[in-house]
């Protein structure tokens, strides 16, 4: 290619970058009171103390200055009063919240995921309350505000929560268990400090890590938000500070994404991917984990997981559950890209050093569900185990973000609840192609898991005997 026709490319896609959605307060706003690593706080309360300022700084700095008309029903999150503003909620998740208990058997963190709430974890967190444990859910910084929170946060910010979270519930229940539950980038961010733990740079080692949708390699691509985020600073540039904008309507996770964001995560995932590769020159090895993975899922492969992650580990008490795709829908023919022979080759393979548990359809012309385990270092998987489960109609897999909600969650659900809230589950919207401002993708994507008893029920029994 020449250099003229380089020079045109280069103008091309800056003119097409520089072009997009409008950009509203929500995308511009720089809420001051943001935790950052390396500030005056020095404890959990200190962090709840300053999440109590920045949010009145979003009511006063966001809200209070919206730029979108609209009230009542409309599904705007940044509308007062609206179906989608999530102070209308009790509690409003996007705010850290710790639920103790009397004489805990040990205690749970739970880290969220990019451009996420503590919402995500509440189902899990219920659940190990209810067994007994303190939970701590942390909103990491950057999230639960405004999109623009994106544009400024850094890995060193959310590390640095992050032991905060830990610390505090070390006070909380002594020399008890601490597990750490990350769901996608949440799971880099107890891997990043689990590796610290057994290096010796972090007090506390954590008893497990139970990680859901890991972000495990994600896709070289990101790599290259750092350059957007760079030219975002020049003038007339500001939309390369984003990947995607949309509208804003659900009330726990932004739709617009930033460039910065995706650097972060490229940062955190390339930082643990390197580490865990040392460990096998090392001898050392980290907590049991518990992972949960869809066979499908667009942000991280399964190979990622399985190659970069846990077969780099020796057999320890390690297992992953895999949900695999509805096999009833004879979708085949229509998919870019079939994962069923990496699942049969995991099902088949002998000296896996850790345990497989597969969700799969019974048998090729029935929806119903089954369940295969194959024991680590084993040559095969017992025979199947029914489940009084099934893939619902019209479902042809879970995706990255399905895998932790249960299908009565009253956001992204299978059903919408009672009541006049936003329910953005099976949403049914039909029209002609490009009326909407949503991509098609998104109203197409999985959001609950059909499966999510086998996950809350493997999770329960996890936190009782780890890496058993």
């Amino acid at each position: 290619m020449t250099r003229s026709a380089i020079a045109l490319s280069v103008v091309a896609w800056l003119a097409t970058a520089c072009s997009g959605p409008p950009l509203y307060g929500w995308h511009r706003a720089r809420l001051s009171e943001e935790f950052r690593a390396g500030s005056s706080v020095q404890s959990f309360a200190d962090y709840l103390e300053l999440e109590q300022r920045l949010f009145a700084e979003l009511d006063r700095d966001v809200y209070a200055k919206n730029e979108v008309a609209g009230e009542g029903v409309a599904p705007f999150r940044y509308t007062p009063g609206s179906i989608s503003d999530p102070r209308e909620a009790d509690p409003n998740w996007n705010r850290s919240f710790e639920w103790p208990t009397p004489s805990p058997r040990g205690a749970v963190l739970l880290l969220h995921g990019m451009s996420d709430s503590p919402y995500s974890l509440r189902a899990l967190g219920e659940a190990a309350r209810t067994a007994g444990f303190h939970v701590l859910g942390l909103r990491l910084p950057g999230h639960g505000t405004a999109p623009s929170g994106l544009k400024h946060v850094r890995a060193r910010d959310m590390r640095a929560a992050t032991r905060l979270g830990v610390a505090h519930l070390a006070r909380a229940v002594g020399d008890r268990p601490i597990h750490l539950v990350g769901y996608s980038t949440g799971a880099s961010l107890a891997l990043d400090y689990a590796l610290d733990a057994i290096e010796g740079d972090a007090a506390v080692t954590p008893a497990s890590l139970v990680l859901v949708s890991p972000a495990i390699r994600v896709h070289p691509a990101s790599g290259f938000a750092g350059v957007k985020t760079a030219l975002a600073n020049l003038p007339g540039l500001e939309h390369l500070a984003w990947w995607s904008v949309m509208p804003e309507f659900d009330p726990f996770n932004y739709n617009s994404f930033a460039s910065n964001a995706g650097l972060v995560v490229h940062q955190l995932t390339r930082s643990v991917d390197s580490r865990v590769a040392a460990l096998r020159q090392r001898e050392r090895t980290l907590p049991p984990m518990l992972v949960f993975k869809s066979a499908v899922d667009a942000t991280v492969t399964l190979e990622a997981v399985v190659d970069r992650l846990l077969g780099q580990l020796p057999p320890g008490g390690d297992e992953l559950v895999l949900f695999d795709l509805n096999r009833f829908a004879y979708i085949t023919p229509l998919m870019n890209d079939d994962p069923g022979p990496f699942t049969e080759r995991l099902l088949s393979e002998s000296g896996l050093p850790f345990a497989l548990t597969a969700i799969r359809n019974r048998a090729a012309d029935s929806r119903q569900a089954a369940s295969w385990h194959k024991p680590a270092l084993a040559s095969e998987a017992g025979p199947p185990v029914p489940l009084d489960l099934a893939w619902p109609e019209g479902v042809a897999s879970l995706s990255h973000v399905a895998v932790p909600f249960p299908p009565d969650d009253p956001l992204y659900g299978q059903g919408p609840p009672h009541g006049d809230r936003v329910f953005l589950g099976n949403l049914a919207i039909r029209g002609e192609r490009g009326l909407l401002r949503i991509p098609e993708s998104w109203l197409l994507r999985m959001r609950f898991n059909p499966f999510y008893e086998v996950l809350e029920g493997r999770f329960l029994a996890w936190l009782d005997a780890p890496g058993t």
